[in-house]
């Protein structure tokens, strides 16, 4: 009986510190002040006015003649065959800046040279460059009265290069401040235990990396596939060869005996490139969690 009555208290004080440890599990946001209040409404608007409205516009106006009028003005072969040309363009842009863009980068970083300066204000110059300049001096390159390089005016090759050209700075700028934040005790461990420089890199610095190379292959999707003024020139616009999303949004937009059917087949295109930006984007989040819960 004395024993029942000593294991008592501890088995309440055991039970009371379970309870304690789960209620510390749970977490409860701190309430706002009235500073943070008003900054976090004064967000909320802003990016409502400049991002959420918009979008909501160009949906409604997509959708405005009903789901018959949607896939009718996105099923068009010109149509279909643009949006397919430029999906595939910017899956292969991104794939290439993916890689390329991790090479740069790495180069950069790790083996600095002389004229290394020079080749980080290169990369910054379609940053700087408008879209029609790019383009203009794709055309001077490429076009009939270049110097040298092959004629790539009215060809896919010739919308792939310039993609590729105004893509460029992405990854190399989401990568490379990675790479300088990378702690090389690991990678010298490894090393010196007898490990190849490929395996060093693909077990110790490629997962620490990923993320931002999956960034900057989104960011350089994303720019691919709603580009317009830096292969404007260059593409010809020619219909089922040459011919991308864009241009045919430009062309519906002015198209003055129909302005309200033509906006409506406009908006549509532009929603289904806003849905696949949408799903890169979700697939981006969705790999950082995954990469961030293995640590």
């Amino acid at each position: 009986m004395t024993a029942q009555l000593d294991e008592a208290p501890v088995a309440d004080a055991s039970g009371a510190g379970v309870a304690s440890t789960r209620s510390t599990k749970v977490k409860k946001g701190l309430p706002l002040g009235s500073a943070s209040a008003s900054s976090l409404g004064v967000i909320v608007l802003w990016m409502s006015l400049l991002v959420l409205l918009p979008l909501a516009a160009v949906l409604g106006k997509a959708f405005g003649s009903g789901w018959h009028g949607f896939t009718a003005a996105v099923t068009q072969p010109a149509t279909a065959s643009a949006i397919k040309l430029t999906v595939v363009l910017a899956v292969l842009v991104a794939i290439v800046n993916c890689v390329m863009g991790t090479l740069v980068a790495w180069v950069l970083v790790r083996e600095r040279f002389r004229g290394s300066s020079l080749l980080e204000f290169v990369i910054d110059i379609p940053f700087a460059l408008p879209t029609i300049v790019a383009g203009l001096v794709m055309l001077a390159l490429y076009g009939g009265d270049h110097p040298f390089g092959p004629y790539l005016v009215g060809t896919r090759t010739g919308l792939f290069v310039t993609l590729l050209f105004v893509t460029l700075p992405f990854t190399v700028r989401t990568v490379q401040p990675v790479l300088l934040d990378l702690d090389r005790d690991a990678e010298q461990a490894a090393a010196s235990l007898g490990a190849s420089a490929p395996s060093v890199f693909r077990r110790i610095v490629l997962p620490q990396v990923l993320p931002a190379m999956a960034s900057g292959a989104a960011l350089s999707f994303a720019r691919a596939l709603g580009e317009y003024g830096s292969i404007v020139l260059i593409s010809s616009n020619l219909p089922f060869k040459t011919e991308i999303a864009s241009s045919i949004i430009y062309g519906k937009l002015q198209d003055a005996d129909h302005p309200a059917r033509s906006t409506q087949q406009a908006a549509a295109i532009a929603a289904i490139l806003l849905l696949a930006s949408a799903i890169v984007l979700v697939i981006l989040d969705l790999l950082q969690r995954r990469v961030a819960r293995r640590g």
